[in-house]
């Protein structure tokens, strides 16, 4: 699994970059919102922009670049990121049933997250790392 790196909390694999091109090409351009709900567990759901809209409770994890024209966004509710966040996601695609609404559900593939710890730089880029006061670092 290649994973393409971004400076954000989330990223992607080779194989979903692929896929969502694929589904662009049919679908127009698309979203994620991470999901944290009963129903489809928590799997990433894919839409056409527009289909799901994010209100002022949603966060966004940051921008996917699949070698398109436009980044694909990636959105998280509110309180699912009070959980995830010392978390980086990786979207990845395994072959499977899809989760209903999910654009990718007739592929005969899923989106699926590959989750790690976020290491200590990129905890103190997002502020979540810890902070040494100026008289604790001359002593």
């Amino acid at each position: 699994m290649t994973e393409t790196r971004t400076h954000s909390r989330v990223a992607l694999t080779d194989a979903a970059a692929s896929l969502l091109r694929q589904l662009t090409a049919q679908h127009g351009p698309l979203m994620f919102h991470q999901s944290g709900g009963c129903c489809d567990g928590s799997a990433p759901m894919c839409y056409p922009v527009g289909m799901f809209l994010t209100g002022p409770s949603d966060v966004k994890l940051g921008d996917l670049d699949v070698g398109l024209d436009d980044p694909v966004e990636v959105f998280i509710s509110e309180a699912q990121f009070e959980y995830w966040k010392y978390t980086h996601l990786t979207i990845d695609v395994v072959p499977g049933r899809g989760a209903g609404f999910s654009v990718e559900s007739p592929t005969g593939n899923r989106f699926i997250i590959r989750s790690r710890m976020l290491d200590d730089a990129e905890l103190v880029r997002l502020g979540l790392g810890p902070t040494v006061s100026p008289s604790a670092s001359a002593g």
